[in-house]
């Protein structure tokens, strides 16, 4: 499956995580049961098992939900989870440290160790913007960023979502029209840790960032449109995020 910021689990799992900034505890895990009971696939029930386990008191029953987010981020096994497995697997390793099982609590850590923090992804990328660009011109950081105009970006970044860069196309500032470009990085490039286990473990959105060139090598047009109530949702959020962005 495919991350989808718009999908009902994913709603419910950002519904949850904003109780829990608020201090609404018990209301946040009424939100996790409920999503929980609403997912129809593995992708679904691993997200709503691993934010369960973060409401937990008792080490037992974090291990328990942890463990069941474990048991179908296997099942699903593709780029969208790779990137959670190291905090998955350091997590239970944590609840067996606090129930007093090391041999256990060892066996998860390396674990954590040896599926590391390795990017997954293949080829195609893609980068969304409004400008008009053409294949083979090059891309490099140092422009202001789409969501804080007054901050000058240190990287450029590009996703292995297709859909996922429409929506960067969708927020970016100007009046041209949306693109998604298809992009290859000229350098090495890292996952995008404003993103990676901040919100959702890992890097699920499958977002990357490079302080060297991104080359243009094509471009696509069958992305799923973002509609013009989904991109007022966002600019919201974002007006009214707290977080800074890691630069």
């Amino acid at each position: 499956m495919e991350f989808n910021p718009n999908n009902n689990i994913v709603r419910l799992c950002l519904q949850g995580m904003a109780l829990q900034d608020a201090n609404q505890q018990e209301e946040a895990e009424k939100i996790f049961l409920k999503a929980w009971g609403d997912a129809s696939n593995d992708f679904e029930k691993y997200l709503a098992a691993y934010y369960l386990a973060r409401s937990q008191k008792t080490a037992s029953e974090k291990l328990k939900w942890r463990e069941t987010a474990l048991v179908f981020a296997l099942k699903v096994n593709n780029a969208s989870v790779f990137g959670a497995f190291p905090s998955l697997y350091a997590g239970i390793a944590e609840s067996y440290e606090e129930l007093g099982d090391r041999k256990s609590a060892a066996k998860y850590r390396d674990l954590a160790i040896s599926s590391g923090d390795t990017i997954a992804d293949k080829r195609p990328f893609y980068h969304g913007t409004r400008s008009n660009l053409k294949t083979g011109d090059l891309l490099r950081p140092g422009f202001t960023s789409n969501y804080k105009p007054d901050l000058v970006m240190n990287h450029i970044y590009f996703t292995a979502i297709a859909n996922g860069a429409g929506l960067a196309a969708a927020l970016a500032p100007g009046e041209g029209r949306e693109r998604v470009y298809i992009v290859e990085p000229e350098g090495k490039f890292e996952n995008d840790p404003n993103v990676t286990d901040k919100k959702f473990p890992g890097n699920p959105t499958r977002s990357y960032r490079t302080t060297e060139l991104l080359k243009v090598v094509g471009e696509i047009t069958d992305w799923v449109k973002t509609t013009p109530a989904e991109v007022k949702l966002w600019r919201e959020k974002l007006e009214n995020s707290k977080g800074d962005i890691i630069n």
